[in-house]
């Protein structure tokens, strides 16, 4: 975002809301409704975390009346909220907020989008659980009131002429404050993860239903410390509901969790070993010790040695890459060998026999990438 380009009041509380709104929001475009000046841009579509997908709510300022509170464009699919918040749904305490905050708005507090964007996605959340609760489907209020004690559920009701009708349930997984369970964290956003189940809307009651579909999903920051894609879900038993299945869920998923924040140490203990044959890492990441860069020569040719280490560590071995300090491309960048995966290697060794063995690999593989840079300059 080009701050000559959007005015100051309304620049003001866009970079509010993206830096202080619990979840992780977007901007996806910015165009000008401005026809005196259209290089003024005062108009963008912000893109808003929901039930593991994204609302995508167009709003509406005018830069000629600049005091004025902006208009919320929400997409076609969700016409009847429009009609909800007019009409003041059922949690009449949200609607009046968000009708008093922009009835009383106040163009130079910085925190006032943030605050009717808020309220907006609360009252879309109260929508979508009156929607779902009018579902005529015995299986779906069933599910519904054995869950319904839990906090933070999301659900989405969608249907449409050219798709059958389905209920999506978010859930968030393991009373666990994952940012706290890693020292000198950077994650500004809360992390989580969520269990997304999708059923299938039917009239009629079906004594043996089919299982739900059901995906893993998390806040996209978390995957620097644990990837949902390497958990393997248990199995959905015939007759079982979410009640049931959640709890087994739970227990394996913690058990995992903590088992990645012991691997952060693991990690660490590795980096300190490639010190002693390498020396002081150029750079490393000091948290979830995912990377190290270190400098290494053969004889006059210097070069740096990337390692990017997996969650997976050490069933994973680390991917390795040179740089060479001495050689670049036709662009002016340095050159950069391909990606390293194959040398000696065993995840039951010792952090310093890998490390050795990574040194004594690196030897004879420097004169192969030195006399890779001595051909890719001939060439240009």
């Amino acid at each position: 975002m080009s701050a000559e380009s959007v005015p100051p009041l309304i620049s003001a509380q866009l970079n509010y809301l993206i830096n202080h709104f619990p979840l992780l929001v977007k901007i996806e475009q910015m165009w000008s409704g401005n026809k005196y000046n259209p290089g003024i841009l005062d108009r963008f579509t912000l893109v808003i975390p929901y039930c593991l997908d994204f609302l995508r709510w167009d709003i509406i300022y005018d830069s000629e009346l600049p005091l004025s509170a902006p208009d919320v464009i929400f997409g076609a699919e969700d016409e009847a909220f429009h009609s909800f918040v007019l009409r003041g749904g059922e949690e009449r305490g949200n609607v009046r907020s968000a009708k008093n905050c922009l009835s009383d708005w106040n163009s130079k507090d910085p925190t006032r989008l943030m605050v009717l964007v808020q309220q907006l996605r609360d009252l879309y959340m109260s929508y979508q659980r009156r929607r779902v609760g009018e579902v005529d489907d015995d299986r779906l209020k069933f599910e519904i009131s054995t869950i319904v004690f839990r906090e933070g559920i999301e659900m989405h009701m969608s249907s449409g002429f050219d798709k059958p009708e389905e209920v999506k349930f978010a859930v968030p997984l393991l009373d666990l404050n994952l940012n706290k369970m890693v020292p000198g964290c950077p994650w500004r956003h809360q992390q989580k993860i969520y269990l997304q189940v999708v059923y299938p809307v039917g009239r009629k009651y079906v004594s043996a239903p089919s299982a739900p579909r059901l995906k893993l999903g998390s806040t996209s920051e978390l995957k620097t410390l644990f990837s949902i894609e390497d958990v393997k879900l248990p199995p959905w038993l015939d007759g079982m509901c979410m009640a049931e299945y959640l709890p087994h869920l739970e227990e394996s998923l913690e058990k995992q969790v903590l088992e990645a924040v012991s691997l952060i140490d693991v990690r660490r203990r590795f980096i300190e070993a490639l010190a002693f044959s390498f020396g002081r890492p150029v750079e490393a990441d000091p948290v979830f010790c995912r990377r190290a860069t270190f400098l290494a020569a053969s004889g006059a040719f210097t070069f740096l040695v990337h390692f990017f280490i997996s969650t997976q560590f050490p069933k994973q071995q680390p991917v390795l890459m040179l740089q060479s300090s001495q050689h670049n491309n036709s662009q002016g960048a340095p050159i950069k060998s391909p990606h390293v995966t194959e040398y000696p290697w065993s995840p039951r060794w010792e952090p310093s026999r890998m490390a050795e063995r990574i040194f004594e690999f690196l030897v004879e593989e420097a004169l192969n990438f030195k006399r890779q840079c001595n051909e890719a300059q001939l060439q240009h």
